[in-house]
């Protein structure tokens, strides 16, 4: 027992890891790789360090603020995203995420999940990577790691993983106890 429920296999391994993205103009990117995957927006937001200083301690507000943010620069919805990684760095992060995301909504994260709608070929496939909980989490790494994962996903490029006829993909990255969360949007050119 780790923290009642929590046991040893609901946490995710830190492991040691590395990733690795070029990021250029898109007019250079072209030059290198065909096609290109741009970056459509990013978000970022913070909030109390403190556990006990939150509102509810099954939601990230960081999450729903980063995301509605993400969101809403990109002049994007929902239904746009055609998968998501996020931070499942316990059993229950993934959900909370799918929820504080607006992926479904709250307390329905359990049964959308268990009815297949985050599997591949679900309504948005969430961690086709298998998370951290299966890659493990390197930690510093994490972030970028999820960002190669949705440009395999967005050039066609991930084998049984493959998201069918994915344009746009979402990560969801949390730092420390979820003081901290950056929302990417990318996109295929």
């Amino acid at each position: 027992m780790v923290a009642a429920p929590v046991r040893l296999f609901d946490c995710s391994p830190t492991t040691d890891g590395a990733a690795a993205v070029i990021v250029a103009p898109l007019e250079r990117a072209k030059e290198f790789t065909d096609p290109p995957i741009t970056v459509l927006e990013t978000a970022q937001a913070s909030e109390s360090v403190a556990l006990h200083a939150r509102r509810d301690i099954s939601t990230l507000d960081a999450t729903e603020a980063a995301g509605q943010r993400a969101f809403k620069m990109a002049k994007l919805t929902h239904k746009d995203i055609n998968m998501v990684e996020v931070h499942d760095c316990f059993s229950i992060a993934e959900i909370c995420a799918i929820e504080d995301l607006g992926f479904c909504k709250k307390g329905t994260a359990g049964k959308f999940t268990a009815d297949g709608e985050t599997a591949l070929g679900g309504k948005i496939p969430v961690n086709t990577s298998g998370g951290l909980k299966s890659c493990g989490h390197p930690v510093g790494a994490t972030g970028i790691k999820q960002v190669c994962e949705i440009v395999q996903q967005l050039r066609g490029e991930a084998g049984k993983r493959q998201v069918d006829k994915a344009k746009v993909g979402m990560t969801h990255n949390v730092g420390g106890t979820g003081a901290t969360v950056a929302v990417h949007i990318l996109g295929r050119v």
